[in-house]
């Protein structure tokens, strides 16, 4: 690093390749410069009374505006995403083979020699005492200033709450008792929530720069956009492109058909793209029948009403998805819930349930359903598949398992839960899915037996009653089912200027060897992605929680103010957009960032997600991990639980993901 006689810091060329800045440069860093230079002058001109800034973000490197990263092939940073046995969840044998025979999974799961509790555990780790103190304390100081706040304008400002008070014989829609943490504790954290965006939410997005005059009550938006770093969306495979092979096929279909149908599947919204679209899911799957829902959240919520009803009970992780709440709820059967992927407290429910019966009458359920998810969205954590397979085998339950993220993002050939641990799909006698994650297109799927699925189609309300799925939306799931299944265009060499990926079939005859289709080649580099993020922010200090496969990495941060100084600052410092996560979607005091990394981001994409967490990590003193760093005969401390600084990380990538 640079460094003139004042102190002051000399940005680096590349980010990629220096140090961090320190805290006590970083502290006094003032702006620079905005992140286009066709916008530096409204950053510039900014109105410095302003309370709350939302502009261009201050950089010490540039980024390409690629929406797809382009790293050359190097096959130094692939990985197959597999479980693999007689592995712990953080550190992997990097000589073992992966398991590919479901013989070989039943043989493990065996109730004498190997309890179903030991494939897959979880144990997240927790902060000291200090960290949740604060945190409540923090909450309890806003609820009372908040409170004090509402006895004093309710009496001085009356105009200003005369909505949550009965008027002219009205009740108040919206009581200040339902509304108060929207109003006095989310309303200060807004400008972190719902940024605007614009273009393709790709590799990198573009923002639309807004600011704030009374602390986040209200927003302005600005005349200039720029560009960061895209760490928050949903796409998996980098299928969210504006050019390449699947967004021509769209725009060809669109030549030849309308963009909506105009009416739901029974009716005349029954389209030949629509038919062969099942017909590919089920295929790919390895399941006799799919069915398509125009709606992701419907797609549970109007699913399970369909096939549960009184006397049926449902038994739920604890973290499942709301969608999957709601339909649990309207389908009339009972409710309950097992702790998150622990087997031992689901077989103790099953057989409570089972032994007791229905409340009341006792009468043996008419049927029993267990909801799991494939990967579960805020805790980053792959499902228990085997041991979920080994209570059913012996409890004869229906199972359900929502591979909204894990569909596309798992297992060797980008097929779920099921393709991940070696499974045959049978196991799993409803798989629902979502088509926005890893497809890039909108909707959900559920498949099974023929039988179920042709149940569906006159009971699911989706199918019955909403409009059909839009023919541009089915051919991009093709397309992509396509691409996966090796049976779209082969891996492309050269990039081209808008970031996609070009070439030829004659290009493929030079140095590089074709090995892998772009499908494939993509499931890879989200694989390494994965591991390599994850694994590297372990090594730095910080809890994170989930599986080292899982594309899902949540970063624990705790304290709110925290939460919303983290995501200013990696806009601010770095221009990376981060999702943050707070309650109510999260228990109280685990606030979290939930990195969501894709096969179009580089490694230097997540080399710079790394630099910039570790700084701003290191101020805002979020390393709290305490894992006790075993140590071998001569004091040395151990491979797996030693930090490591940040340019060990960088340099050791490809080590980090055995």
């Amino acid at each position: 690093m640079l460094f003139n006689s004042n102190d002051d810091y000399i940005y680096p060329t590349n980010g990629l390749t220096d140090h961090p800045l320190p805290s006590r440069v970083l502290s006094r860093l003032q702006p620079i410069i905005s992140f286009d230079s066709s916008s530096s002058d409204h950053y510039n001109q900014s109105d410095s009374s302003d309370n709350h800034h939302h502009h261009q973000p201050r950089l010490a490197f540039d980024l390409d505006h690629q929406e797809f990263g382009f790293d050359n092939f190097n096959q130094n940073y692939r990985y197959t995403s597999q479980f693999r046995f007689n592995q712990s969840d953080h550190s992997n044998d990097s000589g073992s083979e992966p398991v590919s025979d479901s013989s070989i999974i039943k043989n493990q799961l065996n109730f004498i020699q190997v309890p179903i509790s030991s494939v897959c555990t979880h144990s997240p780790e927790e902060p000291g005492y200090l960290v949740y103190l604060n945190t409540y304390l923090s909450y309890l100081i806003l609820i009372i200033l908040g409170h004090v706040r509402d006895f004093f304008g309710k009496r001085f400002k009356s105009e200003e709450f005369k909505h949550l008070v009965p008027s002219n014989g009205y009740a108040a829609l919206n009581s200040d008792f339902d509304s108060f943490y929207t109003r006095r504790l989310k309303a200060r954290m807004d400008d972190c929530f719902a940024r605007p965006v614009t273009g393709v939410a790709g590799r990198t997005i573009k923002l639309i720069s807004r600011i704030s005059h009374d602390h986040c009550r209200s927003f302005k938006f600005t005349s200039s956009i720029h560009r960061a770093l895209n760490i928050s969306s949903y796409n998996y495979l980098g299928f969210a492109q504006s050019k390449g092979y699947v967004s021509d096929q769209v725009e060809r279909l669109i030549e030849s058909h309308s963009v909506s149908v105009g009416g739901s599947r029974t009716d005349v919204g029954n389209l030949e793209c629509q038919i062969r679209c099942e017909h590919l899911i089920s295929k790919f799957l390895g399941l006799e029948s799919a069915i398509l829902v125009s709606q992701g959240f419907a797609t549970n919520s109007t699913t399970l009403p369909a096939i549960a009803s009184k006397g049926t009970l449902i038994i739920s992780d604890e973290f499942n998805h709301s969608s999957i709440r709601f339909g649990s709820r309207l389908s009339g059967a009972l409710v309950r819930q097992y702790k998150h992927n622990d087997m031992d407290d689901l077989q103790k429910l099953l057989r409570q349930s089972i032994s007791q019966g229905q409340p009341r009458t006792h009468r043996p359920w008419k049927k029993i359903i267990v909801i799991a998810e494939g990967i579960y969205s805020m805790e980053g954590t792959i499902v228990n598949l085997p041991g979920l397979y080994a209570l059913k085998s012996i409890y004869k339950f229906y199972l359900y398992v929502d591979e909204a993220h894990s569909i596309g993002a798992l297992g060797p050939r980008g097929r779920g839960v099921c393709d991940y641990f070696g499974l045959d799909p049978q196991v799993i006698d409803i798989q629902m899915g979502t088509l926005t994650k890893s497809f890039g297109a909108s909707g959900g799927y559920i498949a099974g037996k023929k039988s179920i699925i042709d149940q569906l189609r006159l009971k699911n309300h989706s199918s019955v009653y909403a409009e059909s799925m839009s023919p541009a939306v089915v051919q991009q799931i093709i397309s992509s089912l396509e691409m996966i299944s090796s049976t779209g265009t082969p891996l492309r060499l050269h990039n081209d200027d808008t970031g996609g990926l070009k070439g030829s079939s004659e290009s493929l005859m030079g140095s590089v060897q074709m090995k892998f289709s772009e499908g494939q080649e993509r499931l890879r580099r989200l694989a390494f992605n994965a591991r390599y993020l994850s694994s590297g922010l372990r090594k730095l200090g910080f809890i994170v929680y989930g599986d080292r496969d899982s594309p899902i990495i949540p970063l624990l941060i705790f304290h709110p103010g925290k939460m919303l100084q983290f995501s200013r600052m990696m806009l601010d410092r770095y221009s990376i957009v981060v999702v943050v996560v707070a309650y109510p979607a999260t228990p109280l005091v685990s606030s979290r960032v939930r990195f969501c990394v894709s096969a179009s981001h580089t490694k230097e994409d997540i080399d710079r997600i790394l630099i910039a967490t570790d700084e701003i990590g290191e101020i805002l003193g979020l390393k709290m991990s305490r894992r006790k760093v075993r140590r071998d005969g001569n004091g040395k401390a151990g491979r797996d639980d030693e930090r490591w600084s940040i340019e060990r990380v960088l340099e050791c990538g490809s080590e980090l993901i055995d």
